[in-house]
């Protein structure tokens, strides 16, 4: 129990939020690079750096320089051992984002100080505020021309609903930018264009009236930085680690991390104050940290993170106890004993074996079919692990193989992404050779159609669907229920944990079915019907 509190103490786990375009996965590499995880940042859209991101590994993120699936990353700094997800800001793919939010303890919002508060930050702030999930914040781009500081830090606590506690302040902004002043150090941090800040641009500032401060920004911005941070602590409340920690509170940092400069401080202040591994709510009790006894759940799985060997990988996050190579485990939905002789720590693609994995750790395990999203895996206690939702799709297609000589390939390719989250498919009721293919953005689709050729080499095309709107169906009542899918078996959908959904072409029609039938409950994700159900 003595190595339990001390490993941890040591883990940090958190996830990087933003609205695309934000910098998102650029600063994911700049903390890896301060980390000493990795020796160079590869400029995620540079058209004169073709190194490609280390977090966006797969080939169609490199071709549009966008993150589309979760990457896993861990490194040591500090005193500290950091798991880092760096996730989806594209809307088509939020369930994988939210996944990864379960699996973290806290969160990193990356704003851009040019755009400001944007739709997919109102929503990933949205999901982080019902877990209580802290979050630190990141005002990218101050090397640009921007909105005003004090304008992003009110819109910012307006917008998101959240205390906002300014941690650095600008010097400057744009053109005119020379650093930040760490308002809790009391010391000056200066900018140098494209150069990884060195020992020398830090200044210590015992008092802003010291002419030194005159010296290195010039009279005009140090005048300006006077008045700043006079309103900044007539206005906002000093910070607190433990609104932070509460989720009420959110320490904010402003830099730009195309050029090295404000990420560093961001990292230490992270190391210092971010949460430690926290409990996490499962079906049955609030699961600790601190127990004894080993817990962990499947967030996500990829299949072809190595295209050569056509491996599929489930991600674990330990929760409680340790998780040891080789022994035996629970696997709680289908009952059986689990043992891996090769659980692995990820640097985005690249991996190592691990003998021991502690909570907070996310592991991932070679997967044969074994796994699917919103597993858990223990010692011998049957318990379910909450908070891992499927979303009703937005986009309905039939799905058809082009290729009939494909059509091992083909299904196996349909039955592996669906398992790894990356669409949903459903079939109908008595016609199991018809599948219908849901997703939350047209970019799923190009997405699939991508893996499907390049990684399983099958074809398939897609065809349309009269009906749009989902809701995923159950009742206390189970005649209801069947008289219900049989009354409406054409707009009757299963999906693949064997949960029936009911189509609709309009809200109006919605509205409509649903008070004429009270004795059926209808929901809009997955997780609320398994909450049901549990509870029932």
């Amino acid at each position: 129990m003595e190595e339990l509190e001390t490993q941890l103490k040591k883990r940090l786990t958190f996830a990087i939020i933003s609205h695309p375009d934000s910098g998102k996965t650029t600063i994911t590499e700049k903390l890896l690079l301060f980390g000493g995880a990795i020796h160079i940042a590869g400029a995620v859209k540079s058209g004169k750096n073709t190194k490609a991101s280390v977090s966006d590994f797969m080939e169609m993120e490199k071709e549009r320089g966008i993150s589309i699936s979760t990457s896993v990353m861990g490194f040591e700094y500090g005193g500290r051992k950091i798991n880092l997800l760096d996730t989806p800001g594209h809307a088509d793919f939020s369930e994988d984002t939210y996944r990864g939010l379960s699996a973290v303890d806290s969160a990193l919002l990356v704003i851009d100080s040019v755009k400001g508060v944007e739709d997919r930050t109102r929503k990933l702030c949205e999901v982080c505020r019902m877990r209580h999930t802290p979050i630190a914040t990141f005002m990218n781009k101050l090397d640009r021309e921007g909105k005003d500081p004090m304008e992003l830090l009110d819109e910012t606590e307006r917008e998101l609903r959240i205390g906002v506690r300014p941690v650095t302040w600008p010097i400057g902004q744009g053109r005119s930018f020379k650093g930040v002043y760490n308002l809790v150090e009391k010391s000056l941090y200066l900018f140098f264009p494209g150069e990884v800040q060195r020992p020398s641009d830090i200044v210590k500032i015992e008092s802003l009236e010291d002419p030194l401060l005159d010296e290195k920004v010039g009279s005009t911005l140090a005048d300006k930085l006077r008045e700043d941070v006079a309103l900044l602590n007539g206005v906002y409340p000093p910070f607190s680690p433990a609104d932070y920690l509460a989720g009420t509170a959110t320490p904010v940092f402003f830099g730009s991390a195309l050029n090295n400069f404000g990420v560093r401080e961001l990292l230490d202040t992270l190391t210092l104050m971010a949460p430690h591994p926290t409990p996490k709510t499962s079906e049955e009790r609030l699961v600790h940290p601190g127990e004894e006894k080993f817990s962990g759940f499947i967030f996500k799985i990829h299949a072809n993170m190595n295209p050569k060997h056509r491996d599929r990988v489930a991600f674990m996050r330990v929760c409680s106890g340790s998780f040891e190579r080789n022994k035996t485990y629970h696997h709680v939905r289908s009952g059986k004993p689990f043992r891996t002789a090769n659980p692995t720590a990820f640097m985005a693609q690249d991996s190592e074996i691990v003998d021991l994995a502690w909570p907070g750790d996310i592991v991932g395990i070679h997967d044969t079919g074994t796994f699917k999203i919103g597993d858990t895996v223990t010692e011998g206690e049957s318990i379910n692990f909450k908070g891992i939702p499927s979303f009703a799709p937005q986009i309905f297609r039939y799905i058809v193989n082009a290729d009939p000589t494909k059509e091992k390939q083909y299904h196996k390719g349909l039955d592996q992404l669906a398992e790894e989250g990356v669409v949903q498919i459903f079939s109908k009721p008595h016609q199991s050779n018809v599948r219908v293919l849901g997703v939350v953005g047209q970019l799923q689709l190009e997405v699939l159609q991508y893996r499907m050729e390049h990684e399983y080499n099958a074809k398939c095309n897609y065809k349309p669907i009269d009906l749009t709107i989902a809701h995923w169906i159950t009742s206390d009542d189970k005649k209801a229920l069947e008289a219900f899918v049989d009354e409406h078996s054409r707009r009757i959908l299963i999906d693949i944990r064997g949960t029936h959904i009911f189509m609709s072409d309009s809200p109006w029609y919605f509205e409509r079915i649903k008070g004429a039938n009270p004795a059926i409950r209808f929901y809009a994700t997955s997780e609320m019907v398994e909450e049901r159900s549990a509870s029932a």
